[in-house]
Order: structure tokens, then sequence, then C-alpha cells
């Protein structure tokens, strides 16, 4: 059975830079998509690398590495010698029965990857990818205890996870490699660093 087809309106297609939420979003934002970066910030949501769209890399990013994953796709972005188009998927969370749920702490780390990516010039961002951006420029000071008191956060701590290991995750740039989970299918994308 195919995938309905995304109205034009959520494809974001005629910005650089597009945020979206889970498989159905990727569907949406990540069909033309260069690179898609899977966002995920306490790495709860496995990337569902087979079922993402297009031949774009297929990059997993969260707040310790988005300054990585930004210069990467930079990178990418002087390979190929024009403007990379990038779809930023926050993978969100899952409630007790399986449903997708909102995630703050994949937003917020969306919102790093986003912000990285324009402190290189890659800032041609959709309004989602803008709102997601300024969401984490303005709690950047506390992206490591909201970590800890987001909801995903606190059931890492009641499974036997010490707060300290998950702030550790909210640790920005404290990785310098980036995860590539699928290499470009249109002509060999680079290696991760």
């Amino acid at each position: 059975m195919t995938e309905p087809t995304p109205p034009a309106a959520h494809r974001q297609a005629k910005y650089q830079v597009r945020f979206d939420w889970g498989s159905d979003g990727a569907r949406a934002v990540a069909e033309d998509a260069d690179v898609i970066v899977w966002v995920d910030a306490l790495a709860d949501v496995a990337a569902p690398v087979d079922d993402l769209p297009g031949d774009g890399a297929v990059l997993s990013a969260g707040l310790t590495d988005a300054a990585a994953a930004a210069r990467w796709i930079l990178d990418e972005q002087v390979r190929l010698g024009r403007r990379a188009m990038v779809a930023v998927v926050a993978a969100g969370g899952t409630t007790a029965v399986g449903s997708p749920r909102f995630a703050v702490e994949d937003l917020l780390a969306a919102g790093a990857v986003v912000d990285a990516l324009a402190s290189l010039g890659i800032d041609y961002s959709s309004p989602e990818a803008a709102a997601a951006c300024a969401a984490f420029t303005g709690l950047r000071g506390a992206v490591a205890h909201l970590l800890t008191a987001s909801v995903s956060g606190q059931e890492r701590v009641a499974a036997g996870v010490s707060s300290a290991d998950i702030a550790g995750l909210g640790r920005l740039g404290s990785a310098e490699t980036v995860t590539v989970l699928r290499g470009s299918r249109q002509s060999g994308a680079l290696a991760a660093e």
C-alpha cells in the first residue's frame, strides 16, 4: 500500500531548511532533500532509514553533535556545488500505547541543528524550522535541565538512568563525530568525520 502524497504546503519545498515530526513528517519534507537529519536527543526512537524518502544522505543528530552535523551538511553542499536541501525531522516520543507524542527534547535538538546551520549561512528556513530554532535559542542555557525534567527524561530517571547521564546529552557541541545512517544515493556523500 502506498502512502498518500502530502499536500504541497506540507512539503515546505520552497525552503532550503525544513522541519517536521516523525516518519509522516519525513515523508512530507524529505522527498527532495539532499540531507535528512533525524533528530533524537535521547536516542529513544531508531531512525526508520529504510522508510525515509528520497535519495539524500541521512544523519542522526542531537544536542551534542548538532554543530558537527551542520558542518557535515555544509561540506556536502560544497560537494554538490549548489544549495543543499535539508530536512530536519524530530523523532518525537511514543505514548504507552505506541502513538506518537511531542518530545520537547527533540524540538530543542532540532532547533540546535537549524541554529548551527544558520550560523554557517544555511539559513533559508521554513517557518516551522525557524520556530524550532527560536525555541532552542531562547532556551539554550536550560537544555540540560529541560532534558532531565522532560517527560522522556523523567521516564528514563524512573527506569534507573541517572539525571547526570541524561543532562550529559545536553552538552552542546561536545561531540565532533557525525553519524551517517545512509549515504547519499545520488553520488556518494561524504563519510562520517
